[in-house]
């Protein structure tokens, strides 16, 4: 017993000290945390103050009427921005209208329907349209979908509707070539699908297996599990997931640019051709000089804003969702 009392003090004795924490290295960790943090925040201030700086003289020269005003005559040199804006919110909104419940759906069924033996094909398959460029998007859009949708879609579709109130004005198109507003909604949607679809997965993995067993268990289908159990446990990041998809549609530039016709006029049609602020941008920005350059860095600042007003209802809308 001695000895083996003598050996666990001899072992303990031989056990290396653990040092304190060394107080230099954990000032430089500090330090690096807080220099990525300002990085971060200095590069965004850079950004807006260079938008803001040129496109300063446009909102000096048209005040308020710059948001207001649909001219954009390079001639004249008038310019306004409210068909670009216009034509950005449509596009977008068209696109989560379309894509939202798409992604939503998939999701849904990788996690609740799937077999298991498609769930990673399928999943895979998904978030590789996430890694295609959207220059191959725009390319597809405009020489195989958008003739496509001319012929079976626009077509059809207007001579049905053609001069019925309301309707009529929104399904109709003076030229049916394919590309328009709604076409450029149909592309976004497809590019926004891989980023809402993936995360609405990821979250819906991650709810406990024993609330969907209980509601199982006490009688429920599986469209009641989905709406009352696993709906609600992840609706605050099914929000930042739309909200997500959302951004990419507001920003997105070279595939809105191939196929939404680049046309500065408003129309009541979703089929007829429209520009937004991204791609009036891409089409102008190389060759642009004098007010037409501050009239597209003015774009740029409101395309800002709009990013900007889309997060602060991100925030309010997940705050709600958590008090809920």
């Amino acid at each position: 017993m001695t000895a083996l009392t003598q050996s666990i003090v001899l072992a303990r004795e031989a056990r290396p000290v653990r040092k304190g924490p060394s107080k230099g290295l954990d000032r430089a960790f500090r330090a690096a945390s807080l220099g990525s943090a300002l990085l971060v925040l200095l590069v965004l201030a850079g950004i807006l103050g260079s938008i803001v700086y040129g496109g300063w003289p446009a909102f000096r020269e048209f005040g308020f009427g710059f948001v207001t005003s649909s001219a954009w005559n390079i001639g004249t040199e008038q310019y306004g921005a409210l068909v670009a804006v216009i034509g950005t919110l449509a596009s977008a909104f068209l696109a989560l209208l379309i894509g939202v419940p798409i992604s939503l759906g998939i999701a849904i069924y990788l996690t609740q329907l799937c077999p298991g033996w498609a769930r990673k094909p399928v999943s895979m398959t998904i978030e590789l349209l996430a890694s295609v460029p959207s220059i191959i998007y725009g390319m597809w859009g405009l020489f195989i979908f958008a003739p496509l949708f001319a012929r079976f879609v626009q077509t059809p579709v207007s001579n049905v509707f053609e001069g019925l109130p309301i309707v009529g004005s929104l399904l109709y198109a003076r030229v049916p070539s394919g590309v328009g507003i709604l076409t450029a909604g149909i592309i976004l949607a497809i590019m926004i699908v891989p980023f809402v679809a993936s995360i609405t997965r990821d979250m819906l993995d991650q709810i406990p297996t024993v609330l969907r067993e209980s509601a199982y268990g006490i009688g429920c289908t599986t469209w009641e599990v989905v709406r009352h159990v696993l709906v609600p446990q992840a609706s605050v990041s099914i929000i930042g997931a739309i909200m997500l998809g959302l951004g990419r549609a507001l920003g997105e530039t070279m595939a809105v640019t191939f196929v939404i016709g680049n046309a500065n006029r408003l129309s009541a049609s979703i089929f007829d051709p429209g520009s937004t602020i991204a791609s009036r941008i891409a089409n102008e920005f190389n060759e642009a000089d004098g007010m037409q350059l501050n009239a597209l860095m003015a774009l740029g600042c409101l395309l800002f804003v709009i990013t900007f007003i889309v997060l602060i209802i991100a925030r309010l809308l997940t705050r709600r969702a958590k008090l809920a």
